[in-house]
């Protein structure tokens, strides 16, 4: 039997903009897909969510792949807190979760830099029942570590849980630790998957 909800933040409670805010900077053309690669799409990325590592060595990996645009990722790195924006939905959907009797939480990649310096926190971190966020856990999707910190801080059992996540590796491995899971498109095919399973 279901009890608990579990969401990720990035494109299923807030869109994860970070190709509105590269255009919003600048970045076009060669330099948009030079400076993703070496940032968002690039190895060093997951350490920002991770946040083991201090800014600054992140920062430089990033240099290392894109000397040439120093620049640039420290422009990107002043504004890094503005790159996620969160969905109209996102609070009266854990509310109606909640009414329905539910306990819901959030588990999200998401670095410490760019968390605790949002101009606007979250609104929905406060209708939850708990979060654990990736750089809390010093651990990542798809680890079992991050989960098993989630577990361990609420007290939640996977076979009593469904997870929704945007990216299908991270369900797959959520499924793997004994969770239902729902690969993210939309909040209608979500919830249709939710009923699916009784919610």
């Amino acid at each position: 039997m279901i009890k608990n909800v579990i969401f990720d933040i990035g494109n299923v409670l807030a869109d994860f903009g970070w190709e509105r805010l590269f255009l919003r900077l600048g970045f076009e053309g060669e330099v948009f897909e030079r400076m993703a690669d070496a940032t968002v799409r690039g190895p060093y990325w997951v350490e920002f969510d991770r946040s083991r590592m201090p800014d600054r060595e992140i920062i430089e990996g990033f240099y290392s792949l894109a000397p040439e645009y120093k620049d640039q990722i420290n422009l990107l790195y002043e504004h890094i807190h503005e790159m996620t924006e969160e969905y109209s939905y996102a609070s009266s959907w854990i509310r109606e979760l909640k009414a329905a009797g539910y306990s819901v939480y959030i588990l999200s990649n998401y670095g410490k830099t760019a968390f605790e310096n949002r101009e606007k926190p979250f609104s929905f971190l406060s209708e939850a029942d708990g979060k654990v966020i990736s750089f809390e856990a010093a651990s990542v999707k798809p680890e079992r570590k991050i989960f098993q910190a989630l577990e361990d801080k609420y007290g939640i059992h996977p076979k009593e849980s469904v997870f929704i996540d945007d990216m299908e590796e991270n369900v797959t491995a959520a499924k793997l630790y004994g969770y239902e899971g729902i690969v993210f498109k939309s909040r209608e095919q979500t919830e249709k998957k939710l009923a699916e399973l009784g919610i």
